[in-house]
């Protein structure tokens, strides 16, 4: 099942290099991916099959409670990890970027947020088949204004545009940490980028993602406008309506293993 293509329309628009993703829910679409988005939300903090070892080991009930060991508890930092979490997912369904380091997964606390770079994609040049990145800052307000999102575009903007050296090198650690040979060679080459440098600009992508209780938002449509030449864009906001009540319900459901 696809996510977001069952879950939302899209009112976007196109200009050159730069692409604006207005989405919000279809009729029904919440309830036809609700059981995904808690798997999905799931996924971001542990392993599946280290989950289904859980079960396997100690019954739901117990795996369950260590599940959720993992998961915050203040809406600020569900909030906060939520937006990285849909926005690798809308990179990997959307923006043709496999994200592929799951960061959650790596978090020394579950109330504190990850340092670096919100989400960071891979993809690879069918001319020379050679590395191409994706540096996205992802922001969750129940009310997205005008300085969030400005704060959002000078992230983007640091290091010449570039994706930070050590969201970069956490990255590629990850990866070469990997017993599968492709893993570890995407590392590979993701750590020589950050000695070398040699990415043109226009083999760094930038998106912007945002999850939002209000929309649509003027000063995103403007930020959209005002992207850089050079590079790739994608602007985004996902609109929800019941913003609070969603994200505590996913997390929930995330939290929830059933009993069979």
């Amino acid at each position: 099942m696809a996510l977001y293509k069952d879950w939302c329309d899209d009112d976007g628009d196109e200009d050159g290099l730069k692409r604006y993703l207005a989405l919000t829910e279809k009729e029904g679409g919440r309830a036809a991916v609700i059981d995904l988005l808690g798997e999905t939300v799931r996924s971001h903090y542990e392993r599946l099959d280290r989950i289904a070892d859980d079960i396997d080991l100690l019954g739901y009930e117990t795996a369950a409670a260590i599940l959720r060991e993992l998961l915050p508890t203040k809406p600020k930092m569900r909030a906060g990890d939520l937006g990285e979490v849909l926005a690798s997912e809308l990179a990997q369904e959307m923006l043709e970027f496999d994200v592929p380091v799951r960061r959650m997964r790596f978090k020394d606390g579950r109330e504190v947020p990850m340092r670096g770079d919100d989400f960071i994609g891979v993809n690879f040049c069918s001319d020379d088949g050679g590395l191409w990145l994706l540096k996205g800052e992802a922001k969750s307000r129940r009310k997205l204004g005008k300085t969030t999102i400005t704060e959002a575009r000078e992230a983007l903007k640091r290091d010449d545009g570039r994706c930070t050296p050590i969201s970069l090198l956490f990255v590629a650690s990850r990866l070469m940490d990997s017993d599968d040979e492709d893993q570890a060679d995407l590392g590979r080459r993701i750590r020589n980028e950050v000695g070398k440098k040699a990415l043109a600009r226009n083999r760094i992508d930038h998106a912007l993602f945002t999850l939002s209780g209000n929309g649509p938002i003027d000063a995103l449509v403007e930020d959209y406008k005002a992207a850089e030449a050079g590079r790739n864009h994608a602007v985004v906001n996902l609109h929800i309506e019941d913003y609070d009540d969603f994200i505590a319900d996913i997390y929930e459901r995330a939290g929830d293993l059933g009993d069979d």
